[in-house]
């Protein structure tokens, strides 16, 4: 049966044949978007809680990985779809706010097979997207922008398959990044890529030699002790100390309850023959640290720079 998502998706890329139209923008000021400490698109974003809570038409898995180029205003995005298919883009956006005070962000797409995204970043390797500039403003809370659809739809052609992983509407507030992507179309009109800000925990995780039958006067214990994991779904494995998995792995998510009314850091010890979780803990999404104690296996978890592994209670 084929993918309904992917049918869709070729749909909307030969709705024109019309060739790819651009000019670099012009106008306006560049703009470090941000709070004076960090520039706002500054991280990785994953919508993992959004796909695990969808009904109904899939969501598919979606990360972003945004960095400040060596121009002020100037963006690289980079978009990773996956699921039965993978599909890769890379974009960057020049970011202005014009003379009447809002904010303009046009997409470029590269012109060469692989383009500097580093120090060696180059405008020349890129070309605009000028009908698919997003407008909007930015506000105390956060930043809103879109692109006119219809005018953006005349070159889709033209740029080809990646053209389903180009924003056409954004929505930045806090660590949510609100995304609605050219393939998001086939979702519905109001379908959107709902991403957060990945923030990374790194620490330890120490495992008996005997598992879960390991009696309390055992000294066979395995250290982990360079664990760094994502809190959007995140996994680690937990090895033996000859770096062989163990079986069991971690995992770190935020996750809703109660209707979405209540969120949590949820710490997960998983089975991987079985991929169920065998035991959880739950601490605030904001919290700094979490661990888990189950006698036979003991991890420690720090936002920042972890401490030394203790010896493992007994």
């Amino acid at each position: 049966m084929k993918n309904p998502i992917s049918t869709c998706l070729l749909a909307l890329l030969v709705v024109s044949l019309s060739a790819c139209q651009t000019s670099p923008s012009r106008g306006g000021a560049p703009v470090a978007v941000g709070d004076g400490q960090r520039a706002w698109f500054d991280g990785t974003y994953d919508n993992h809680e959004q796909v695990a809570q969808s009904t109904g038409i899939a969501v598919p898995p979606v990360r972003f990985e945004i960095t400040p180029l060596n121009i002020a205003g100037w963006y690289a995005w980079k978009v990773r779809q996956t699921g039965e298919t993978t599909l890769e883009a890379t974009w960057v956006m020049r970011t202005l706010k014009s003379l009447d005070g809002s904010l303009v962000m046009t997409p470029w797409r590269a012109l060469v097979a692989d383009p500097g995204l580093g120090k060696d970043f180059d405008p020349e390797q890129w070309v605009a997207l000028d009908a698919c500039t997003l407008r909007g403003a930015i506000a105390s809370s956060g930043l809103k922008v879109r692109a006119d659809l219809p005018s953006c739809t005349t070159i889709a052609p033209g740029v080809g398959a990646s053209v389903a992983l180009l924003p056409i509407e954004i929505e930045h507030i806090g660590d949510a990044l609100r995304v609605r992507l050219y393939a998001d179309q086939v979702r519905g009109p109001d379908a959107s890529t709902d991403a957060r800000l990945i923030r990374w925990y790194t620490g330890w995780a120490a495992i008996n030699g005997a598992g879960p039958k390991a009696r309390e006067e055992s000294s066979d214990w395995h250290m982990n002790r360079d664990l760094r994991i994502g809190n959007e779904g995140g996994r680690a494995n937990v090895k033996w100390r000859d770096g062989q998995p163990s079986g069991y792995s971690l995992k770190l998510e935020r996750a809703s309850y109660r209707e979405g009314s209540t969120q949590v850091l949820k710490l997960s010890v998983i089975e991987d023959a079985s991929g169920r979780a065998i035991a959880y803990a739950w601490a605030n999404p904001e919290a700094t640290a979490i661990g888990i104690n189950l006698g036979w296996i003991q991890v420690g978890l720090d936002s920042a720079a972890p401490a030394p592994a203790p010896a493992p209670a007994r």
